[in-house]
């Protein structure tokens, strides 16, 4: 993250923006004297609306001075932009097991939960790579794994997108595909994955649906930020015939709510410092 002060110029990118617990906005179709800065990593569009939450705050205004263009004078467009494009194939470099985080919804724990798992599978000794596939801009999350133990750390930034939102799913596939070629150097055995937002947004439910992305997946680590969301998270990952392995995220902060889910649903739920200790690898690689 870095301050930004009135009169200073900076290089932005526009896209568009899904968040239910901050910002949505939008590309305008006409170009317009000034923007929003929809995310802390530098996206910009126009906000459309807001969480509550956020009553007192607007998103920092900024005035179009011009646009950065290539050697041909067009306006860069920075998906794949001097990138290698792959097909998607569904190829995953030296057989790595696939984890798969994902959420109920915005702030569930999914990157946490991510975070911890990387940890637990980097305590064998084994080469853990992370790939963020879809959200917004902003290198927090994937910095965040790589702290926690992952040899490598990738996101779809890597790939030119500034945001997934709004993208086809064939792009997102094949810039999957593009990632996990990245990887090929590092030769990995454990990938973990997070996908952003929770079930019922557009991108995550196309993925969650498409045979051929899931058929990548060796497991699912499914977080929720209260226990009923994990209830019909379950249940709506039934109907997909997707079975976490375990139950995690921000709802076993509390041993009440950890109780109530195990319950009703007789599925292993654990914390990240259970998960983070290496000892619920056997679930994980099952």
């Amino acid at each position: 993250m870095a301050w930004i002060f009135e009169g200073d110029r900076f290089v932005g990118a526009f896209a568009d923006r899904y968040a239910t617990a901050q910002f949505e906005g939008y590309v305008p179709d006409q170009p317009l004297e000034l923007y929003d800065i929809l995310g802390a990593g530098g996206v910009v569009g126009v906000m459309r609306t807001k969480n509550a939450s956020l009553k007192e705050y607007e998103p920092t205004k900024v005035k179009l001075i011009g646009y950065c263009c290539g050697d041909d004078g067009k306006v860069i467009n920075t998906k794949f932009y001097k990138r290698t494009r792959s097909s998607f194939e569904g190829v995953v470099p030296n057989n790595a097991k696939i984890i798969l985080s994902i959420g109920s919804t915005m702030d569930s724990g999914k990157t946490t939960t991510a975070a911890h798992v990387a940890r637990g599978l980097k305590s064998t000794g084994k080469q853990v790579a992370f790939i963020k596939l879809t959200g917004t801009a902003y290198s927090k999350d994937k910095d965040m794994v790589y702290d926690c133990g992952a040899d490598v750390s990738l996101d779809f930034c890597d790939m030119g997108f500034p945001s997934t939102y709004m993208c086809q799913v064939s792009d997102i596939l094949d810039m999957y595909q593009s990632l996990l070629y990245q990887l090929n150097e590092h030769q990995s055995d454990y990938i973990v994955m997070e996908i952003a937002d929770g079930l019922l947004q557009q991108e995550t439910a196309a993925l969650l649906r498409h045979k051929g992305f899931m058929s990548t997946i060796s497991n699912v680590v499914f977080s929720c930020g209260d226990s009923l969301a994990a209830l019909k998270g379950v249940e709506m990952l039934a109907e997909l015939d997707i079975k976490p392995c375990m139950i995690s995220g921000r709802f076993t902060m509390s041993p009440l709510l950890i109780q109530e889910v195990m319950d009703q649903t007789k599925m292993p739920v654990h914390t990240i410092d259970e998960i983070m200790t290496g000892e619920l690898n056997h679930i994980l690689l099952q």
